[in-house]
């Protein structure tokens, strides 16, 4: 299992932000890192610049929720890109769904916890 870090103060900001939306909307946010990725993976090797938008938008939206580690991830990828570091930037792409599955698992445990 990939080593995940999440920030809980901002889960728990998020959580006092939305108040009764918080459980739906992290479940949507969990559904956007799903289409992130698949929508990274797609354009990754035919269209660089859909590839780097998917993975700011990743970044941002990991880091929003406190998805420290899934966001370095995605930033890694996003900058690499930037860079044509086409080869680099593949090493932190397959890292992407095993440590996506496993912050929606963390995250949803913490929900429980609650």
């Amino acid at each position: 299992m990939p080593d995940v870090t999440i920030d809980e103060n901002a889960l728990v900001s998020m959580q006092s932000l939305l108040g009764e939306h918080f459980e739906a909307t992290l479940s949507f946010c969990h559904t956007e890192f799903d289409r992130l990725h698949s929508e990274l993976e797609s354009s990754f090797h035919s269209d660089n610049e859909t590839a780097i938008r998917n993975s700011h938008s990743l970044k941002s939206n990991a880091a929003q929720f406190g998805a420290v580690s899934l966001a370095e991830i995605a930033k890694n990828i996003e900058h690499l890109l930037l860079e044509n570091k086409l080869k680099e930037a593949e090493e932190f792409l397959v890292q992407l769904e095993p440590h996506i599955l496993a912050t929606k698992e963390k995250m949803t445990a913490w929900l429980i916890n609650q």
